[in-house]
């Protein structure tokens, strides 16, 4: 992080990653509860929460495929909408928790690089008295990133619709320009989708480091990321990829081990590669919170953009009560570094 600008302006991919990857050696004592108290709960749940739906919805097809008499049906029918509702209720949990603890993890590991690139004193206890009003901040970020992704699903779900509407409807088979139609989309809904979440990421890190947030946030994340598009899209791709190949490795293993061929997997073994998974997860979720971090200045960088360190060392000095907090109106790429 001592790197000068014109340095930060042609890191390329490997680079950024082998920057962010050493960044917790500077401050081991901040980043090891961090990522014991907020990325590890993030991670285990993200893999964990299939145990608890995949017998569920295991449940509901197997009933839906069940032929009984109709005197069983109606208690048939009781019990699925219980598991509905239980699935349901699950996913809910499951949102909330996700939710909650990425912006936890987000706030505290943005606080902490910024913290360590200002030469600021920081530990776990600072880290956790700034996470209140970042917190607050990156939340009205995440509002407007979640009606655009609204928006952006309802639209991919109607697009689809209509397709299949002009190819016939649902109970006839799409033909081949309606199933080229549909990859199209697809290939669209992706894109849009990975760029939405790079935008989202680096709006995160300007809602911590600069005095705007929500929609502002968005606004200027989509600037900063003008020239450095190609490489963000990249970043995440290969963290989305990542994410659901470990996804998939822990449902196969763990969770769905031994349902349609009969093999079976010993619990020892199990636990095992459920607990290695869960590990790599944490550690992947860790290094993507760094490389946003690291992201940022890069992008800074490549628009010129420098931050002087006294400036961001009192701007963060302000979620801890230590200053009057930034107006608006002050631009924090109006200073030079």
């Amino acid at each position: 992080m001592d790197r000068p600008p014109e340095e930060l302006q042609r890191l390329t991919l490997g680079e950024v990653l082998r920057e962010s990857v050493s960044i917790p050696r500077a401050s081991p004592r901040t980043f090891a509860p961090i990522t014991l108290v907020l990325v590890f709960p993030l991670s285990f749940a993200v893999l964990a929460h299939n145990l608890f739906t995949h017998p569920i919805i295991h449940r509901l097809q197997t009933t839906s495929t069940t032929t009984i008499s109709p005197p069983s049906q109606l208690d048939l029918g009781a019990e699925a909408g219980h598991a509905w509702a239980l699935l349901f209720f699950y996913q809910f949990l499951y949102l909330l928790f996700l939710f909650t603890f990425s912006l936890l993890a987000t706030a505290a590991v943005v606080f902490t690089v910024a913290s360590i690139y200002a030469a600021k004193p920081v530990s776990f206890l600072s880290t956790l008295n700034a996470i209140p009003p970042v917190f607050s901040r990156l939340f009205r970020t995440f509002l407007w990133v979640s009606l655009l992704m609204f928006l952006y699903n309802s639209a991919f779900l109607l697009a689809i619709i209509v397709v299949i509407i002009l190819s016939g409807g649902a109970a006839s088979s799409p033909g081949p320009v309606a199933l080229l139609l549909l990859a199209l989309i697809f290939l669209l809904f992706l894109s849009v989708h990975v760029y939405i979440t790079a935008l989202w990421h680096l709006a995160s890190v300007i809602t911590v480091l600069e005095p705007v947030c929500g929609l502002a946030a968005m606004k200027k994340s989509r600037e900063l990321l003008q020239g450095r598009t190609r490489m963000a899209l990249v970043l995440v791709l290969g963290y989305l990829g990542t994410c659901g190949l470990i996804g998939g490795l822990f449902g196969a293993v763990v969770v769905r081990a031994g349902e349609e061929d009969g093999v079976q997997v010993s619990p020892i073994v199990r636990v095992l590669v459920g607990g290695a998974l869960v590990a790599v997860l944490v550690v992947l979720n860790l290094v993507g919170l760094l490389v946003q971090s690291v992201f940022y200045y890069v992008c800074k960088s490549y628009h010129h953009q420098s931050i002087d360190k006294s400036a961001l060392y009192e701007h963060l000095g302000g979620y801890l009560g230590e200053y009057v907090p930034l107006k608006s109106s002050i631009q924090m790429e109006s200073f030079e570094l």
